[in-house]
């Protein structure tokens, strides 16, 4: 093929190959750090193996989750944020495994954007790499893509994708072992995590004030750093009492609140009885509700209400439960308990 003097190139249609690869050498050492048995998190080839007898399996089901952070990408846009994001991809996709019983084990990203920046781009996978971390599953690959036109300048996008992984026996929520009496705990949130957002922004619109101003509800932070604090990954203190039996169901509480996701979790014919005075909303969920003058309900099926994870145990086990989750710092209080429907 000869060489044409006034041919185009994929640089000049607004793809930068040196760039994605400058990107993939930043990544490599990410991924190493996550490294876990079953897992080398090595970047490179077309696909990843996991050796789940390495990991300690003996009769396993594979769990798979995909999700995205959604429109609180356009607040770390907005404000040039973007350490924190990456730890929301992870988070969001690797507490939905918890709701099946099941260990994360490997991650993948998905990155979009019209021109790579690849500082913040790389900045983004930092904070997937710590959500990794964070979680005990290894980053393992992943795709950039640059995609002239697709994005307004300085946009992106992406999607995590997790495999987890459950022996048999554990496999969440036991409708068999739930009954009525059964308690209901709640693990406190980091705020709204990844959910609401597009009303979030409504409502700091609303309030007038700049994502640089104090945040009204926490000193020290201005309202953008308050609203972007990263979804809480659960993982390794809610995996030893999902491996030891004591769970019958878990919610992870997203999009829906909790007015939509614990019945994901409950057997039919048992509704949960909330006390709604058993906790008290994180400051920013107030600061939500009155300045956006949004109902009680809406609050309830639109947010997580400080309760990012729900967990039901048998009464038995909530003493060990609740020891347990406070020996390693969780915020974990009795929010109700469930009632024949």
């Amino acid at each position: 093929m000869s060489d044409r003097p006034n041919g185009l190139t994929y640089a000049q249609a607004g793809v930068d190959i040196d760039a994605g690869n400058a990107l993939v050498e930043r990544i490599k050492p990410l991924a190493r750090s996550t490294r876990r048995p079953g897992a080398e998190a090595s970047l490179g080839g077309f696909g990843a193996l996991f050796d789940l007898k390495a990991a300690g399996y003996d009769d396993p089901l594979l769990v798979t989750t995909t999700d995205g952070v959604g429109t609180k990408l356009k607040v770390a846009i907005e404000t040039g944020i973007h350490g924190t994001v990456g730890i929301d991809l992870v988070g969001m996709c690797v507490n939905d495994l918890l709701a099946q019983g099941a260990e994360p084990l490997m991650f993948l990203d998905y990155f979009a954007t019209g021109k790579l920046d690849v500082e913040a781009a790389a900045t983004v996978v930092e904070g997937i790499a710590e959500g990794c971390r964070q979680a005990g599953c290894a980053l393992v690959g992943g795709e950039t893509a640059e995609m002239p036109g697709m994005y307004a300048e300085g946009d992106y996008d992406m999607a995590g994708f997790c495999v987890g992984a459950v022996d048999r026996a554990r496999v969440l929520p036991k409708f068999d072992a739930q009954k009525p009496g059964d308690i209901l705990i709640g693990l406190g949130s980091t705020g709204p995590h990844s959910n609401g957002y597009s009303l979030v922004r409504r409502i700091v619109e609303r309030s007038g004030l700049a994502w640089d101003a104090p945040a009204p509800f926490e000193a020290g932070r201005t309202l953008a750093e308050a609203l972007l604090a990263p979804t809480r990954i659960y993982v390794k203190t809610v995996l030893p009492h999902l491996k030891a039996g004591r769970i019958s169901g878990l919610a992870h509480i997203t999009g829906g609140g909790l007015i939509e996701n614990p019945p994901r979790a409950i057997r039919p014919g048992l509704v949960p009885r909330f006390d709604w005075n058993a906790w008290d909303m994180p400051p920013v969920f107030h600061w939500l509700q009155e300045t956006g003058g949004v109902a009680e309900h809406e609050m309830r099926r639109t947010f997580n209400c400080g309760v990012g994870l729900m967990l039901i145990v048998d009464p038995h086990d909530l003493p060990d439960v609740l020891e347990g989750l406070a020996r390693d710092q969780e915020d974990a209080f009795v929010i109700g308990e469930l009632a024949a429907g």
